[in-house]
Formats: C-alpha cells, structure tokens, sequence
C-alpha cells in the first residue's frame, strides 16, 4: 500500500526540483525527504527517482507515480470538503493570500461580509507574490489566495490547483502632465497608440521575473520598441510617484488608480489585468473556500468587469 503522504512528498519533488526545496517548503530535514522516498519506493517496488551526485530527477515510473498523486490528492480534499459541510456552522482559520492592490481594494470588504455571515471563521491575510502562491497553497500555508495575469503576460497552469475568474481591470499608461502640476487627466479611448508614442521616454516597471515587468516589456515589444527601464518598482503607489515627478510612464492597473498624486495623466489602453482566485483542486466546494469565495465577488468594485 502506497502511503499518501509519501506520495505528497514526491509530487512537491516533481513540482520545486530538489529534495532541499521540499524540505524547506513542508519543514521537513533533507535527510527525512530522502528517507520517505526511499520508503516509496520501497512501496511501490520500482526506482521513482534517478540520483546524480546532488541531483535528483523523476524516473518514468516515478512522473507517472506523480499523475497519480495529484488525482489522489484531488479527491482527499473533496472528501474533506464533504466532511466539513456536516459540520454546524463555520470555524476556524481560514488563510487568504493576496497581492497588494487587492489587499488594499478588495479583501478589507469581503472580510466584512465575511464577519457578518460567519463569526466563526477566523480570517488570516497574507501578502505574497502571486508566483509564490501555487506552492503555499500546495504546502498547506494558505486556504484560497488571490492570483493575477496580464495581456502578454499569462500565469503558467499550475498542477494541483484549481481557479476561478473574479475580475477584469483595465491598464492605465501613466505619464506626467506637461505642467508637471495639476489635477489629475484621465483619457477612456482606449488609445491604440499610446504605448507606441512613449518609445523615446524612460519607463518605470515592475522588478525582474515579475509578470507585470514581463507584461510591459511585451507591450513595448509589441509596439516596435523595447522599453529603457530607468527604475523598477513593484509598489504601484510609488510607481506613479515617480510618474508625477517627471522619471518616466509606466503601465498600472485600475485598482492601482486611489490616492493619485496630482500631475499625472492617464491614458486607457486595450491591455487588462485579470484576477482569479486560486485553491487546491477539489477544494472548490469545501463551505469555508465557498465563503470566501462569495465574500470576494461581492467585494468587486462595480466599475470593474466582474467574472459572474
């Protein structure tokens, strides 16, 4: 008999890469790692991994091993989320994971319906990086979470995840005003060119690796040009700070447009950000990821495009 926690372990090699990182993620040692996957291999009495030096790679019997895990692992956290609707009411930690313009727009209102639908349930935020939330979710850091992808920038499929669309926002080029002063402009036409017109202009943009850096660079790219990066800055607050003090444009999303400094043009274009929100697969139906859930679609501002 195959041990479905052993099976946890192997499915996190195949998805982090190394022993180390496994051991890390789910406050294992490497030594315990390495130790229960001999034991499943044991179990399943064929090589699951294949070691070189310090590396370690998934031999077939064991990538075929993980396909399995993840179907496994699907239908314990359905038959979790059964067991938790016999329950009476709702209670307990629930762990919500978000990036910072939802956080700050969208997540203090859905806790407010939360409180008031189920005292019980005791609400932790998170702020973390979208690109970090399939492996907590995985590790069991975090319940449901709030993820996002741009036009040119989609986030890759994860396994062991599932996702449902909450809303559509669209992207603001932001530029300063040519007084360097004065209330804030704001174009709706969605203006096809605008991009293109900044090709001589320094631009600020998200850090490296992130995927509204990737997006922006892929929308320039798309216009004929690649962007000159003066500055990179992942907080959209101090973005367009740096906007209205005259150092460059930079692409934002509609959450991002409160408390505006003044100065600043903003110009419509046809890119989009859209969120989801993310949890295990098979976790869907489980009455605290339904509350929640609920909770955020209630809280979408209205003039965003709303996914149901």
């Amino acid at each position: 008999m195959v041990d479905v926690r052993r099976l946890r372990l192997l499915r996190e090699l195949a998805h982090r890469g190394t022993i180390a990182a496994v051991a890390q993620a789910l406050a294992f040692t490497p030594s315990a790692v390495s130790q229960q996957l001999s034991a499943l291999e044991r179990e399943a009495g064929v090589p699951l991994l294949e070691r070189t030096g310090r590396r370690v790679v998934l031999t077939p019997a064991g990538l075929s091993l993980v396909r399995h895990a993840e179907v496994v692992l699907d239908r314990l956290e359905q038959a979790t989320a059964e067991l938790a609707k016999s329950r009476q009411g709702l209670a307990g930690a629930l762990r919500i994971g978000t990036f910072a313009t939802a956080g700050r727009t969208m997540i203090p209102a859905a806790l407010r319906t939360l409180a008031l639908q189920h005292p019980g349930l005791e609400p932790m935020v998170l702020e973390i990086d979208p690109a970090d939330v399939a492996d907590a979710l995985r590790a069991g850091e975090l319940d449901v979470a709030l993820i996002n992808e741009y036009d040119f920038a989609a986030d890759p499929a994860h396994r062991g995840l599932a996702t449902a669309a909450l809303c559509t926002e669209a992207m603001y080029l932001a530029s300063a005003a040519d007084s360097g002063h004065g209330p804030v402009e704001r174009v709706e036409s969605a203006d096809t060119s605008a991009i293109a017109d900044c090709r001589e202009i320094p631009w600020i943009t998200a850090t490296r690796g992130t995927l509204c850096r990737q997006m922006t660079v892929r929308a320039c790219e798309a216009a004929g040009f690649t962007p000159h990066a003066r500055h990179e800055i992942d907080d959209f607050p101090t973005m367009l700070a740096l906007v209205a003090a005259g150092q460059g444009v930079a692409l934002v999303p509609e959450l991002a447009l409160t408390d505006l400094p003044p100065g600043i043009v903003l110009t419509r274009t046809p890119l989009h950000r859209r969120t989801k929100i993310a949890y295990r697969s098979g976790a869907a139906h489980h009455p605290a990821v339904s509350a929640i859930t609920a909770a955020l679609y209630s809280a979408v501002p209205t003039h965003l495009v709303r996914a149901r």
